[in-house]
């Protein structure tokens, strides 16, 4: 779920909402509610006694776990600001004024 939405939100977010800081905090607000979703689903399927997302030790600390969601998280942030930057740089590029009469 988390992939999916930062494959699909953080581009446009920048790119649409001319405020970086504006487009940041509605990508932070979109990925901790995922996040906090696609925990609850695991944690879910562990105490179901899955055990393909968490070890079988509950005093075990999932690194991987961390350090891909990190990762992710990380990508997302950086579409985000790719965005911005590719709408600053269209709009800046936009208001030169064009001669018709050449």
């Amino acid at each position: 779920m988390e992939l999916i939405l930062m494959l699909l939100v953080p581009l446009p977010l920048g790119y649409l909402i001319r405020s970086r800081l504006v487009a940041f905090l509605a990508y932070v607000g979109a990925h901790s509610f995922i996040f906090t979703f696609q925990t609850m689903a695991l944690t879910r399927e562990w105490v179901g006694g899955d055990t393909s997302a968490f070890d079988n030790d509950p005093t075990a600390t999932p690194w991987a776990y961390g350090f891909v969601n990190l990762a992710i998280y990380g990508a997302g942030l950086g579409l985000v600001a790719l965005g911005h930057r590719l709408a600053r740089r269209r709009r800046a590029r936009s208001t030169v004024a064009v001669d018709l009469a050449r």
